[in-house]
């Protein structure tokens, strides 16, 4: 049920188009709620035939022209009621866990290349938050909106923080593994 919260949060931000909406969650949204161009699409229709959003009439019309998408008060209504709702959280799933666990009883045979490579991914993520805090947060930038903003950014920073810190160490015990599962 998130991305419709996800995609009505973009568009009270900004009305967009389908487009700009794909784009905008590419560099923003998506680092933590990921959805293809397809699903949005599809998402937007479904949003305006509940009547949480409508088609911002065209200047000019015109075939093929791209429609501008703004919320409805029954759409805000709608996130703020998601919004102010308790949610528990959601267990963790993590495939490169599980096989950690899993080469634990068939061997450490590829484990240790691929967390390297992980490493190497998150190390970028990591740079790629730190670019965007020192860009979009500089100090003195403290509104609430702001603020919120960057809360989430620096959940981002903290996660990438830990995976590096966690990969980091994983890695500093594979001298001292055997790699036929054999410990």
């Amino acid at each position: 049920m998130s991305l419709p919260h996800a995609i009505l949060t973009a568009l009270l931000e900004r009305p967009s188009s389908g487009l700009e909406l794909t784009r905008r969650f590419d560099k923003s949204i998506g680092y933590f709620w990921s959805a293809t161009h397809q699903q949005i699409y599809r998402e937007l229709g479904r949003l305006e035939a509940e009547g949480f959003i409508r088609a911002l009439p065209a200047a000019q019309p015109a075939r093929g022209q791209k429609k501008s998408w703004d919320v409805l008060p029954a759409g805000r209504a709608e996130l703020a009621r998601w919004t102010a709702a308790s949610q528990e959280p959601r267990p963790h799933r993590d495939t490169l866990l599980l096989r950690m666990r899993a080469a634990a009883v068939v061997g450490t045979e590829g484990v240790e290349a691929d967390l390297r490579r992980h490493l190497a991914l998150h190390r970028r993520q990591l740079a790629e938050y730190r670019e965007i805090e020192e860009r979009d947060f500089p100090p003195g930038r403290d509104g609430a909106q702001d603020r919120l903003r960057h809360l989430v950014l620096r959940a981002g920073i903290d996660l990438e923080t830990f995976w590096t810190r966690w990969l980091t160490h994983a890695l500093e015990e594979f001298p001292d593994l055997p790699g036929d599962g054999t410990a």
